[in-house]
C-alpha cells in the first residue's frame, strides 16, 4: 500500500512525494515519511484523496491502511460524490515536465524501496512466533540500500580517479581531489606530500607522455563510512602494462584513500600507497 499511495501522489499532481538529486538524502526522507501538500498543485485536491495519501504513507507497517481499507475509503467507494471530476491539467504539464529520464529513475528508485520496506514489514508477519511489525524492520532495510549505495558511490568514484591517472588526465584528476590533498606514497620517499604540485610533475612528464597501455583492477574494496560526508576505502591495485619490449608486465600496490563530500561532490582529500609506484617501469 506504500507504493499505491507513492504512485497516487504523483498520479493527482505529477510528481513524487519524496524527492531529491542526492540519493542518500532521498533515502533520508523516505525513512521519516517526510513529505506535504504544496500549494497550488494541491490546493484543488479534496481532503479524501490527501487523507487516503496519508493513510497509504503512514510509516508504520501495523497503522498503514490496509487493501481492503482503502478500497472503502470515500474517495474510493463514494468517488461520484468525493472525488473531484475537474480536468487536470496542471498535473499532465508536471508529469511531462518529470519526465525526464534521470527524475523518472528516481521516482521508480522510491517505488522500489517503499515495496521492499512493505515487503520486509510483511515478512514479519508470517513469522511463527507472532513478532509483532515494527518500524525497526523497514527503516532497517531502508537504510541497508542507503548504506550500499553510499559505498557504491565511494568505490565508482575511486574508480574514475585511477581511470584519471590511467589517462595522465590531470585536469580530470584535479577536479576529483581536494587542492589541498595529503599523501604518502613511494615517491615521496617516506615523506607527507600536500597539494597538487608534486603530482603534477608525474602527469605532465611521465604519466601523459606514456604510450603504453595500462588497465587496473581494485581487488577487495573495503569501505568505512565516516558520518555522512567522510568515507575511507582500502583496497589492494593491480596494474598491467607492457615494458619497452612490449612484455605484459604486473604492479601492485595498497592504496587507502579518505574522501569529503562537499556540495554533493566527493573530493580525495588524502591517500596512502605503499608497494609499486604510480607510474610503470621498464
Amino acid at each position: 500500500m506504500w507504493a499505491c499511495g507513492v504512485v497516487l501522489y504523483i498520479l493527482l499532481v505529477g510528481y513524487p512525494p519524496f524527492w531529491d538529486e542526492d540519493q542518500h538524502r532521498l533515502y533520508q526522507q523516505i525513512k521519516a515519511g517526510a513529505y506535504d501538500f504544496p500549494s497550488p498543485e494541491w490546493d484543488t485536491v479534496t481532503p479524501e484523496a490527501k487523507d487516503l495519501i496519508n493513510k497509504m504513507l503512514t510509516i508504520n507497517p501495523a497503522k498503514r491502511i490496509s487493501a481492503a481499507e482503502a478500497l472503502k475509503h470515500p474517495w474510493i467507494c463514494q468517488r461520484s460524490t468525493v472525488a473531484s471530476m475537474m480536468h487536470r491539467q496542471e498535473t499532465v504539464d508536471c508529469l511531462k515536465k518529470f519526465n525526464a529520464r534521470r527524475k523518472l529513475k528516481g521516482a521508480i528508485l522510491t517505488t522500489m524501496l517503499a515495496t521492499r520496506n512493505f515487503s520486509a514489514a510483511k515478512s514479519l508477519l508470517k513469522k511463527p512466533d507472532g513478532v509483532k511489525e515494527s518500524t525497526e524492520s523497514s527503516n532497517t532495510t531502508i537504510e541497508d540500500e542507503d548504506v550500499k549505495a553510499r559505498k557504491q558511490e565511494i568505490i565508482k568514484v575511486t574508480e574514475q580517479l585511477i581511470e584519471a591517472i590511467n589517462n595522465g588526465d590531470f585536469e580530470a584528476y584535479t577536479k576529483i581531489c581536494d587542492p589541498g590533498l595529503t599523501a604518502f606514497e613511494p615517491e615521496a620517499l617516506g615523506n607527507l606530500v600536500e597539494g597538487m604540485d608534486f603530482h603534477r610533475f608525474y602527469f605532465e612528464n611521465a604519466l601523459s607522455k606514456s604510450n603504453k597501455p595500462i588497465h587496473t583492477i581494485i581487488l577487495n574494496p573495503h569501505v568505512h563510512l565516516v558520518g555522512e560526508d567522510a568515507a575511507c576505502i582500502a583496497y589492494v591495485r593491480l596494474t598491467q602494462y607492457t615494458d619497452g619490449s612490449g612484455a605484459p608486465k604486473t604492479m601492485q600496490s595498497e592504496e587507502t584513500r579518505v574522501w569529503h563530500r562537499r556540495d554533493g561532490k566527493w573530493q580525495n582529500v588524502h591517500f596512502h600507497r605503499s608497494g609499486s609506484p604510480t607510474v610503470p617501469v621498464n
